[in-house]
């Protein structure tokens, strides 16, 4: 008997102490009641996120009832969602059926039949989710693909406009990239390999399957995930790093040719300009800013010419002659504002005669310089001298002539050349001053008479036996840098009274062959 009353004293204590306990929370309830939430809706104002609202929302073409359930059959299996659910991304292919099976039962949920779709049972578990509220991602571009067709079918617009505002998933190599639609937004990226290979990722909502019905359509058109198998991952890598904005420090001259490569395969027009090895400086002494770049990186339709006469900015100013002299100007296309004075580079190999300061191209070389030439002659309205016969086959393709500069008429087919005293020289690996040297006149009417090359001393005369001409000296151009000057021509030919000269500023040469068998290395080490 002690032992009950005891026992029942505690349970007494224990009630008594879940009194108090459930007084204090009630308490507590009370204070945190008493809290100020004016601000909730100034703070959801910030946030735009759709979602259901209870009734009084109904949408075009009538409201299904928020608490009732609807079955909907796909593949083998049976999903039941609420009306609420139907109607967060309406209209679409389930509220018209079910708002139809309402009108046609007056608004009785038991006449109402079960809608069966023959599609993926797997993604509808996701739009179900999407239906419900969750927010729903892509994990790869299969699944990618496979929502985005769904949810054409289905006629989603929320879910739509989700995914052709979320990330496209592009396949290179074997790696999974995902690509923000707005990373192309440069001038010059677009269009490109993904806008123009894969539109149905970037067009708008209503044109992705164009001349189908959205209502009519039992099978949505088959999509691939963007795939690109036969390019490097790691390079794409490089590339996504440059397009957010991000600097790359490139490694060496192989894998600049392969960003390249891959620019160019993308058509990423303006990040090609950026890859590009130039230098853009401001030269003191000539008061202008000037642009080194490759030839073979130079595009014609941003070529121009700077002319030696300033246009008057007083409009009762005569007209300005004829351009008769300047200097080529050259603005990367996407990426500058303001044209910089050309010093293109080339490291092909060239000839140099000293006696007549010419200049003899081959190869590549050779023809670019003949379309360079020809599109600073197009500039200044010069007509052209090529044969119309030789015109018209290499419009078409046919034609086996080589391009000359003798074709422009700016130039013959040796180019003129022009050294100064401001010209940086290395000779067979070694600096040489312009003022040690003596050249030929350069003009057309030079001899074997001219003023000779002033050789060091004991210099043998087998060191030019590889000449063309016991009288006449040669260099062979390893690499050269030169501007383009616009001059008037000295002695008329027939053509046009003004000329193209390449003038030197860098040059690296070689005067004999044992200088260059000097700088041939082996195959192996």
């Amino acid at each position: 008997m002690p032992q009950t009353h005891s026992s029942q004293q505690a349970d007494d204590g224990q009630k008594e102490r879940t009194s108090e306990s459930l007084a204090s929370s009630s308490q507590s309830t009370q204070s945190h009641a008493s809290l100020d939430f004016s601000n909730i809706d100034r703070l959801a104002g910030k946030f735009k996120v759709p979602g259901v609202v209870r009734a009084g929302s109904e949408r075009d073409g009538g409201s299904l009832p928020d608490e009732k359930g609807f079955s909907i059959q796909v593949g083998s299996e049976l999903y039941k969602l609420s009306g609420a659910s139907i109607m967060s991304d309406a209209p679409s292919y389930f509220s018209t059926f079910f708002i139809e099976q309402m009108q046609q039962n007056d608004d009785r949920i038991g006449g109402v039949k079960t809608l069966s779709v023959d599609r993926d049972p797997e993604i509808f578990r996701d739009i179900a989710r999407h239906l419900q509220g969750y927010l729903i991602t892509p994990t790869d571009g299969r699944h990618f693909v496979k929502l985005f067709a769904d949810a054409q079918f289905y006629r989603l617009p929320r879910l739509q406009a989700q995914l052709f505002e979320s990330e496209i998933f592009v396949e290179v190599g074997n790696e999974h990239f995902r690509i923000p639609r707005d990373i192309f937004s440069a001038p010059g990226d677009t269009p490109n390999y993904f806008t123009l290979g894969f539109t149905v990722f970037f067009s708008s909502p209503g044109d992705v399957f164009p001349g189908l019905n959205p209502r009519g359509l039992l099978r949505p058109p088959a999509i691939h995930p963007p795939r690109i198998p036969n390019r490097s991952p790691k390079i794409f890598a490089d590339l996504l790093h440059m397009l957010r904005g991000y600097a790359l420090t490139i490694q060496n001259d192989d894998h600049r040719s392969q960003l390249l490569k891959d620019a160019r395969y993308y058509n990423l027009r303006g990040l090609e300009q950026k890859l590009i090895p130039y230098t853009v400086t401001h030269n003191i002494d000539r008061r202008i800013s000037e642009i080194v770049i490759r030839l073979q990186d130079i595009k014609a339709s941003q070529i121009s010419i700077l002319s030696d006469v300033r246009k008057s900015t007083d409009p009762a100013s005569p007209t300005p002659p004829p351009l008769r002299s300047g200097w080529v100007t050259y603005a990367r296309p996407f990426v500058d504002e303001t044209r910089h004075e050309l010093i293109l580079e080339t490291s092909d190999p060239m000839l140099l005669n000293l006696e007549t300061c010419r200049l003899t191209l081959f190869g590549t070389t050779r023809s670019r310089i003949t379309s360079l030439f020809q599109t600073v002659a197009n500039k200044l309205n010069l007509p052209t001298t090529a044969p119309l016969g030789l015109m018209m086959l290499a419009s078409e393709g046919t034609s086996t002539q080589t391009p000359s500069p003798s074709s422009t008429p700016l130039s013959e087919d040796q180019v003129k050349v022009r050294f100064g005293n401001d010209t940086h020289i290395i000779l067979d690996g070694v600096d040489r001053a312009f003022d040690e040297l003596q050249w030929g006149s350069g003009e057309e009417e030079s001899t074997a008479e001219t003023t000779s090359f002033d050789r060091p001393p004991k210099r043998r005369r087998e060191d030019f036996e590889d000449a063309a001409s016991s009288k006449q000296r040669f260099w062979a151009l390893n690499r050269s840098q030169w501007r383009l000057r616009i001059q008037p021509r000295k002695v008329s030919s027939g053509g046009s009274d003004v000329e193209i000269v390449m003038v030197a500023v860098k040059i690296d040469a070689t005067s004999n062959q044992k200088t260059r068998n000097v700088q041939r290395g082996f195959l192996t080490s």
